[in-house]
């Protein structure tokens, strides 16, 4: 049994941490948010330690590693994405490793220094790459890997996921604190087109603003156009009808890949690889970092070129510009 801590433990994520790491038999000694609102440890850890002062929770590390020799083996990471570098620099001074919630960091720059503190510590920082243990994503690496070598795929990714006004009052509204939404909700989708299709060649950004990100990608072995939005209105009308908020799709040659199901169970399957001493680290996380700090920093060209379909779905009004 290990032990482990969350720093986080009130976002929307943390349920599927604190979930994995019951499944795996393991135990969470203590729990930080600035937030209170955690009632949900009660199904899961409720002889768990709780505080939501950040220099409280320090202490309490330290004091069970000295005072009781408890050690702490992991920490899972669930805070905003530009807290993510600080609390796995924690993590690896308290002496244990760190599982954190995609993105890793926000800049390519920020990993050569973890790589170093992760050598000096002798621990380790594990990101959280869910698809990457999809059965279906899975099965389709299969095929490629299998297929024709010489073989260039056309892509069409799109992922529209529903946000309130809530949104943008957020610390992931702004884009200092979320790298912007390529980051947010889409860096876990570079990595796995990465992990698919090799190295990149290319990239071109056709729109990125408050409510979409959208550009083309081109891979060793793919040309990828990619659409991402948090907009309802762009949801197609038979996913509404069903009363779902979210759209995944994946056109591979226009054959769809089915990979709608099978997204509960993939943080208990990544705490199982992890613990199995195969986790995704610095090295695997890298590519999609760097796909999506380029994305941030790059000025759309418009309507050019090889664009997503969905380029021509209007843009919703920003809500604070109304």
């Amino acid at each position: 049994m290990k032990n482990f801590s969350i720093i986080g433990v009130a976002g929307y994520i943390a349920p599927r941490h604190l979930k994995a790491i019951k499944e795996t038999d393991n135990n969470l000694l203590a729990a930080y948010d600035p937030y209170d609102g955690v009632g949900i440890i009660d199904s899961y850890f409720p002889e768990a330690d709780f505080f939501t002062e950040f220099e409280r929770f320090d202490r309490h590390i330290e004091k069970l590693r000295h005072d009781k020799e408890e050690e702490l083996d992991y920490v899972s990471i669930c805070t905003p994405n530009y807290l993510h570098d600080a609390h796995i620099r924690f993590a690896l001074r308290m002496g244990a490793n760190a599982i954190c919630e995609k993105p890793l960091v926000l800049n390519p720059w920020n990993l050569d220094k973890l790589h170093s503190i992760e050598k000096e510590s002798g621990k380790r920082i594990f990101n959280i790459l869910q698809l990457r243990l999809h059965p279906s994503i899975i099965e389709l690496k299969r095929k490629i890997d299998n297929g024709p070598q010489d073989k260039i795929y056309d892509v069409d990714l799109t992922y529209l996921t529903s946000r309130g006004h809530w949104y943008y009052t957020s610390w992931k509204g702004d884009v200092t604190k979320s790298g912007g939404i390529a980051t947010n909700i889409g860096v876990h989708f570079f990595d796995m087109l990465a992990w698919l299709f090799g190295d990149l060649k290319q990239s071109v950004v056709h729109q990125h603003t408050h409510d979409r990100a959208a550009g083309y990608l081109e891979f060793e072995r793919a040309r990828v156009r990619w659409f991402l939005s948090i907009n309802y209105d762009i949801i197609p009308d038979e996913i509404k009808a069903k009363g779902q908020r979210t759209y995944r799709s994946i056109s591979i040659e226009n054959s769809e890949v089915e990979f709608s199901g099978g997204f509960t169970d993939l943080h208990t399957q990544s705490y199982q690889h992890i613990l199995s001493g195969k986790g995704f680290g610095i090295e695997e996380a890298s590519t999609a970092i760097e796909i999506v700090h380029g994305i941030r920093n790059s000025n759309p060209v418009g309507l050019k070129g090889d664009f997503h379909p969905f380029c021509k779905e209007p843009l919703k009004n920003h809500p604070f510009e109304r």
